[in-house]
């Protein structure tokens, strides 16, 4: 029989520091995992999540060194084809990992109910003044799309999950764009974080079909947080000046026993919310907590942590946006990373800070990845 379907696997494996590359080497010389399949790496490093957080460069640097080394190709290529989003931050109890995302033919069936499908789409450059602007939010919008025909995805509803790693202003980019006649759409180094992760997330509800095309401006990013993805996450990093994109769904066109399900997050500590994400990826959370062999079957959690603008969280006073010492994001990435790991009995969770966009305000998209009961 041919190999005519697609098959995603997932491997998750942990970092003793960000350019600790040992586990995933073990898996490609014990065979588990062929280099070339890799399509995207997500990471979980334990910088502080700001802009000049280098663990996360650091990291795409290895890794690429490393794959380069592998495949006999230059490391150049490898970034050019393997989507690597770094989220710096493990805050709390998080533990530094890598997710590694492979796709392989296979002449297994396909998978009726929908088996777990990825695509992955990179945008060109963007230039300083675009950051934050309608330039980047279309251009995402774009690359989501071309990740979602990447995935064979042609249902928007079939989508439970994209996320986009993007680029922030320095200032050095600042001065290029001054010296060009150029604005930017901020002269502050970390609200760029947040209005690019803004712009990437509106980008995705722009190609999913949350927002209609008439609500958005240049004025709306960050601004009118009524305009939200369910399912966009959006990580800014000083290591790239293009967005990567990568897109899960689950498709009956794609082989195998994996699978995603998402929900909405109102705030950071919506347990329910984490805990429907769970069942809909067939988990079992009648017990609370999962059981040790429902935690083994469950092989990642993607999470967007907010602070509330409002600074409450239902109704009670929250701090993280006064604290002068420790980041909003950083407070809110410890928050709901212990809220998932106490749902899912495990700390190696993707959760990742800034969520603009994603989710309403103070919430975030949460999903789940995994294995189906035999």
């Amino acid at each position: 029989m041919p190999d005519t379907r697609r098959r995603a696997a997932l491997h998750r494996v942990p970092m003793r520091h960000p350019g600790d590359t040992a586990a995933i080497e073990a898996l490609f010389d014990a065979g588990t995992l062929d280099p070339a399949a890799v399509v995207a790496i997500l990471g979980k490093t334990e910088g502080n999540g700001c802009v000049n957080d280098f663990t996360r460069a650091y990291a795409v640097a290895e890794l690429g060194t490393m794959l380069a080394a592998r495949l006999g190709t230059t490391r150049e290529a490898v970034l050019n084809r393997v989507a690597m989003v770094m989220s710096g931050g493990t805050e709390g109890g998080l533990s530094p990992h890598f997710l590694l995302l492979s796709v392989t033919r296979t002449a297994d069936p396909a998978t009726p109910e929908g088996a777990l499908a990825i695509g992955t789409a990179f945008t060109t450059p963007f230039r300083p003044e675009e950051l934050g602007r309608m330039p980047q939010v279309e251009r995402t919008a774009a690359a989501v799309r071309e990740a979602m025909r990447d995935a064979s995805l042609s249902d928007p509803a079939q989508v439970h999950f994209v996320q986009v790693k993007c680029p922030l202003l320095t200032t050095e980019r600042m001065a290029d764009a001054a010296s060009r006649g150029q604005t930017v759409a901020t002269a502050d180094t970390y609200e760029s974080m947040a209005l690019s992760r803004g712009a990437s997330a509106l980008g995705v509800a722009l190609a999913l079909g949350e927002v209609s095309p008439e609500a958005l401006s240049d004025a709306a990013v960050n601004a009118d947080l009524s305009l939200w993805s369910g399912r966009a996450s959006a990580s800014a990093g000083v290591e790239l000046e293009r967005n990567e994109v990568i897109v899960f769904g689950n498709s009956p066109g794609w082989a195998g026993d994996l699978v995603i399900a998402h929900d909405v997050m109102r705030d950071g500590i919506d347990l329910p919310a984490v805990q429907a994400a769970l069942r809909g990826a067939g988990l079992d959370t009648a017990g609370g907590q999962l059981a040790p062999a429902e935690a083994e079957r469950l092989l990642a959690l993607l999470v967007k942590a907010e602070p509330a603008a409002s600074g409450n969280i239902r109704g009670r006073r929250h701090i993280m946006a006064d604290d002068s010492d420790i980041n909003a994001t950083r407070h809110a990435r410890a928050l709901v990373g212990g809220v998932a790991a106490a749902a899912v009995g495990r700390t190696d969770l993707f959760v990742s800070g800034g969520a603009e966009h994603q989710g309403p305000d103070g919430g975030g998209p949460v999903a789940a990845i995994a294995r189906r009961a035999r």
